[in-house]
């Protein structure tokens, strides 16, 4: 790839609206990439999950975010461990390595039972909370290592590029999904996400040589790249329990999970309802995925970063929560699909256009450990334990109805909001004090 060297070629001048500056632009790239292979690959399977979800029974959601959230403690202590002892360049490819493996079983496993050897409710049921933790894991190693290797001053400038990457995937995915679940069948969507994350080790590997060698402005430019990030396997829970900053951040999440495993819950509910074929099902939360993930990307590659500049990180994680109050009190006067699709599409959108790539910001301020680690525990245990507590108190209050449970999203909602405020009046008061010591 060829640096650019100033502003006046029309991919340099393009570069440079989107917050790219010289030397930059090969590790953006790579970066974009990597995160869209991550999420491409995933999405490819996102909406299989969604489906199986259907073929283990709907009633069943509640026990499957438990097998997910039980999935998930055995494994943060694992990575934990793993982090602690060895240097990024040997465990992020092995990560990514190790989830390969994995899906290329399940390609098998699935294969078994189309032959009637193994049954397919309890391979889905596996796979669903397999998948729920693939994805978090991915994402999460994914943003640390953005956060290692980009300063705080470029974070705010490309985070939302990298996350249009991410996006882009996120669109092709299920595209591709809908379009060829049909005729190939769902498990054959297996093998080509594979294919998709091996890609993105070989992006790591470049990603990690632009670290070491040519990181423009970066404060650990210097390091070893076989540097060990140390302390414990349990660290990162520790970080969030013992910092506000961090445990603000964990609450807002959980606040964010109930008012998404609700409308998740009812939107299985209504589409095994209307559909009774597992590939069909797949290719209607496709299509949701794809409208989804198209106003994500404009968001990330053409709004965020301003949004972030002239309104702060706090107003910006804000938009989310408020805007999440405004469309569950429509749900509850009006509770019918059409509302119901529109706001979950209005919510990711934001989730991932916005709250996402600002959210990611938030860790450019804390140590490497922090880094990792508690972003890594917020990211993994938090979050689905908030998926956990959040389906079975959705699950008791089902006699509600989707007004009624509409109308207790709306206070959290504006808790949520709060929250968000404080966490950006912290973030910038973080940033001031690496300022007054010499940071980027």
């Amino acid at each position: 790839m060829v640096k650019p060297t100033g502003h006046s070629s029309p991919v340099a001048r393009f570069a440079h609206f989107i917050g790219i500056e010289p030397g930059e632009f090969p590790a953006v790239a790579w970066s974009f990439v990597y995160f869209f292979c991550l999420m491409a690959g995933y999405y490819m399977l996102r909406s299989v999950r969604e489906a199986m979800a259907i073929v283990s029974g709907v009633e069943n959601i509640p026990w499957l975010f438990t097998g997910t959230f039980v999935l998930m403690i055995l494994a943060t202590p694992v990575f934990g461990w793993v982090t602690s002892r060895y240097p990024r360049r040997k465990f992020l490819p092995w990560v990514y390595y190790f989830f390969i493996a994995n899906i290329v079983l399940f390609y098998a496993a699935f294969a078994l039972a189309n032959a009637g050897i193994l049954d397919q409710v309890w391979i889905s049921r596996i796979f669903f909370t397999w998948l729920s933790v693939f994805n978090l894991f991915i994402v999460s190693v994914f943003w640390s290592f953005m956060a290692d290797i980009y300063s705080k001053d470029q974070s705010r400038r490309l985070f939302g590029v990298i996350s249009a990457g991410g996006s882009a995937g996120a669109l092709l995915g299920p595209l591709l999904t809908s379009a060829l679940v049909i005729p190939i069948g769902f498990e054959n969507l297996l093998p080509l996400s594979a294919l998709l994350l091996l890609f993105a080790v070989y992006c790591v590997h470049r990603l990690r040589g632009w670290a070491t060698r040519d990181a423009p402005g970066n404060p650990s430019r210097g390091d070893k790249e076989g540097q060990l990030i140390g302390g414990s396997a349990w660290a990162g829970m520790r970080l969030v329990i013992t910092t506000p900053y961090f445990t603000v951040i964990a609450i807002a999440m959980v606040c964010s999970n109930f008012l998404g495993v609700a409308l998740y819950m009812y939107m299985a509910q209504l589409v095994s309802e209307a559909f009774d074929n597992t590939d069909k099902q797949t290719q209607v939360f496709a299509l949701i995925d794809t409208f989804t993930n198209g106003l994500s990307l404009l968001g990330q590659l053409l709004l965020v970063k301003q949004s972030v500049r002239y309104l702060g990180i706090g107003t910006t994680l804000a938009l989310l929560p408020f805007a999440s109050a405004i469309g569950f009190a429509l749900l509850a006067i009006n509770p019918v699909f059409i509302v119901m699709a529109v706001l979950q599409v209005a919510r990711r959108s934001l989730t991932f256009g916005f709250a996402k790539p600002a959210s990611d910001m938030l860790y450019s301020v804390v140590s490497k450990e922090a880094k990792y680690k508690a972003k890594n525990f917020i990211d993994t245990v938090v979050y689905r334990g908030g998926d956990l507590f959040s389906a079975w108190t959705i699950k008791l209050l089902a006699g509600l109805g989707i007004t009624g449970v509409s109308l207790v999203c709306i206070p959290i909602a504006i808790v949520w909001t709060a929250l968000s405020m404080w966490i950006g009046r912290e973030y910038r008061r973080r940033d001031w004090d690496l300022h007054a010591k010499g940071y980027n």
